[in-house]
């Protein structure tokens, strides 16, 4: 089983944690030419681009201004999933990770990116910002970052998957349409987290978030063997719904 999920907008360079390795990104010479332009930006131009306040332009802009390919940690270079924060990080708790817990995540965690296309747990990371919905022409030929990436992320990713393995899709649909059209041949499962209000059930986005975080979670410290043990979650009082469900979308309710 592989586990996709989104990044998050927050990122903590002040927390450290040992971790029992680190690994390098797939696709560092992408990232590397995506920041290369981005560090020509002003800061005007890229609070228009990105929908940044002046404070977060300047902020970005230092950064890719002092970009470094993320290959050996320092103040600025940690492992992925220990710097996002946000709610899906909130909800998988990787502070409380044991060595074993690290070895599944690095197994069966994926993150998406906007820059570096995709991420292991433990793979090193600059500070960035750049949303894989970002409306930027990256070349006079590559209209957006979905071109960019065209199938390369998808490929990264079947490559490390067996013959029948699931991929269960606890990432937002601004991040899961870089690899959606890419996935043939493979069974997929969103899993959906719907609260009860006003006598119907509804997806209440900061909730629903957390809960993939959650999920994401159980899966490693729980070590699920098949997709089927996704049935039996009932963390934070979610169970799941049956009736609500189809094939490839499972509903879990409160």
């Amino acid at each position: 089983m592989k586990i996709v999920v989104s990044p998050a907008k927050s990122l903590d360079y002040e927390r450290s944690f040992d971790t029992p390795d680190v690994s390098i990104p797939t696709f560092l010479k992408e990232a590397d030419q995506l920041a290369k332009k981005l560090a020509k930006f002003s800061p005007k131009k890229l609070a228009d681009l990105m929908h940044l306040s002046p404070a977060l332009a300047d902020l970005n802009v230092e950064r890719y201004s002092n970009w470094v390919a993320p290959t050996k940690l320092s103040e600025n270079v940690k492992p992925s999933a220990t710097v996002f924060t946000g709610e899906v990080y909130k909800g998988l708790e990787v502070e409380t990770f044991t060595n074993e817990n690290w070895k599944v995540a690095q197994e069966k965690l994926r993150i998406l990116s906007g820059l570096y296309g995709i991420l292991k747990p433990l793979d090193l990371m600059y500070p960035y910002r750049l949303e894989m919905g970002t409306k930027w022409q990256v070349t006079p030929k590559v209209k957006n970052l979905y071109e960019f990436w065209g199938d390369k992320v998808a490929k990264a990713l079947l490559s490390e998957m067996k013959e029948g393995e699931v991929l269960v899709n606890l990432a937002s649909n601004e991040y899961f349409k870089v690899i959606a059209k890419h996935l043939k041949n493979i069974t997929v499962i969103t899993p959906v987290f719907k609260e009860f209000k006003n006598g119907d059930y509804k997806v209440v986005m900061m909730y629903a978030k957390h809960a993939r975080g959650a999920m994401a979670r159980d899966i490693i410290t729980q070590n699920y063997s098949s997709h089927e043990d996704l049935k039996g979650y009932n963390v934070d009082g979610y169970t799941f719904n049956e009736q609500l469900s189809s094939e490839k979308e499972w509903v879990f309710v409160r």
